[in-house]
């Protein structure tokens, strides 16, 4: 299957001969002059889709054309901030992105809505004619992320997902001067982690739906859940109804970033155990612990997160490692190191955080400081994408790998086997119950897409 694998990899890794970062982890950082205004639009004005259009509006000349949020609050939220970082700014406002798309022509539409919704928003946004900045994962299941690929093969826009390790800077220098020169040796094992907290607590009550949220249209193609109050933030996240739990949101950032690294495709198999072990008395049905092995021909990468306990390296509560015969490096979103074998000089990276360039970082309400640097540069990677018609560094297809391994691990625990998926015949080949697990039920009247009818 590894063969069969390399014609899509081949092609996307030849049309985007220029995928390296162009600097872009150097810690100086340019404004883009784009001569005309960018039309943007922001989907989900809650807190990370916020975050982002900041930080576009930070590298670049924007016109913010509309914003749209099934939650009203939210939306004149954003729109009251918007006005102090882009004063005299007048967007229109949406609760329905179908009808955003229906009325304005856009250079770029952000989306930061919760996982469900990342599939058929982007598919849509393609279709309309737009780029499009995606947070992570790009789909709940995987032949939702197979659609998003065919979309933007269809329309031909660009899509960067916010998988922003690959513009990490201090990353980006751990990767120069370590992996690339191979100075870890031969590589046999790597590890990724993420020990936080993180898992959303509690047993509250059904309760009104309140007028200021449509939350029939907030549900959307996923499965009524009765109301329990506001999702927004991390309380959806504690449902596998809206996504794919710790790993779906935290394992793909590291799982991504090693494979960029290390410049992995497909791995050949994925197994995964897990489940609730420990927090059994919340209505959250997310695994609290899990233990994932993607292998790949000469190594495994192996993922362990549990939302309990105590970190096994303190230092790296999220996290990969990279183990090779000379030394290993570490990395994560604030820091790198690399420990070498014997009598090699250790070398550590701390991460950029620019707030001498950027001062109103300092004053931005649950700013995430060390991520806002990368999240910059994935914008400008994005821009510059755009100008050289060339795919961004997460792009939507490198996207999908991590986005699907994520979704296999959950599904091998879930089946408890192993499983291999083939790309080429979108399927799990001779597994008619892994199969089945491919696409996600539907709620009425949504339809689930289809990479052959987008």
């Amino acid at each position: 299957m590894e063969n069969q694998n390399q014609g899509r990899r081949s092609f996307i890794k030849k049309s985007a001969a220029a995928l390296t970062l162009m600097g872009l982890g150097l810690p100086s950082f340019g404004h883009i002059k784009n001569k005309q205004p960018l039309k943007v639009a922001l989907i989900g004005c809650g807190w990370y889709g916020k975050m982002d259009l900041w930080r576009l509006i930070q590298i670049a000349k924007v016109e913010v054309v509309a914003l749209c949020d099934v939650d009203e609050r939210q939306l004149h939220e954003a729109l009251t901030i918007l006005d102090t970082r882009l004063p005299g700014s007048k967007p229109k406002l949406y609760k329905d992105y179908r009808v955003l798309f229906e009325n304005n022509q856009l250079d770029i539409t952000i989306i930061g809505t919760p996982d469900h919704w990342h599939t058929l928003q982007t598919i849509a946004a393609l279709q309309a004619g737009s780029h499009v900045y995606l947070q992570k994962p790009i789909s709940v299941d995987i032949i939702e992320g197979e659609a998003v690929v065919a979309a933007a093969e269809k329309y031909q826009k660009i899509v960067q997902v916010g998988l922003q390790r690959r513009s990490t800077p201090h990353l980006i220098e751990a990767k120069n001067q370590i992996i690339d020169p191979g100075k870890l040796g031969k590589i046999g094992h790597v590890e990724i982690c993420c020990y936080y907290h993180m898992r959303a607590k509690g047993n509250p009550q059904e309760k009104p739906i309140p007028d200021f949220l449509d939350y029939e249209l907030w549900t959307g193609p996923a499965p009524w859940r009765p109301y329990d109050g506001l999702p927004h933030k991390r309380w959806w996240r504690a449902f596998m109804e809206y996504g794919n739990g710790i790993t779906g949101d935290m394992c793909i950032h590291m799982l991504d970033a090693v494979r960029w690294m290390l410049d992995l495709g497909w791995p050949t198999q994925v197994s995964a155990k897990g489940g609730i072990f420990v927090q059994k008395n919340e209505k959250s049905n997310i695994a609290d612990t899990q233990t994932a092995t993607f292998e790949y021909p000469e190594f495994n990468i192996v993922w362990q997160h549990r939302t309990w306990g105590n970190p096994v390296d303190p230092a790296y509560p999220w996290a990969f490692k990279i183990f090779g015969e000379n030394g290993y490096l570490a990395g994560s979103p604030f820091q790198a190191d690399f420990v070498p074998y014997g009598e090699g000089k250790p070398i550590h990276w701390e991460a950029v955080y620019e707030k001498d360039q950027f001062p109103e970082d300092l004053n931005e309400k649950d700013i995430e400081l060390h991520a806002v640097p990368a999240t910059r540069r994935h914008f400008q990677n994005l821009l510059q994408a755009i100008n050289e018609n060339r795919h961004p560094s997460a792009n939507i297809y490198e996207s999908h790998i991590s986005t699907a391994c994520c979704i296999m691990a959950n599904l091998s625990m879930e089946l408890g086997k192993s499983l291999s998926y083939d790309p080429v015949t979108r399927s799990f080949p001779t597994d008619s119950e892994a199969n089945e697990k491919l696409r996600r039920p539907y709620r009425s009247p949504w339809i689930h897409p289809e990479p052959d009818k987008v």
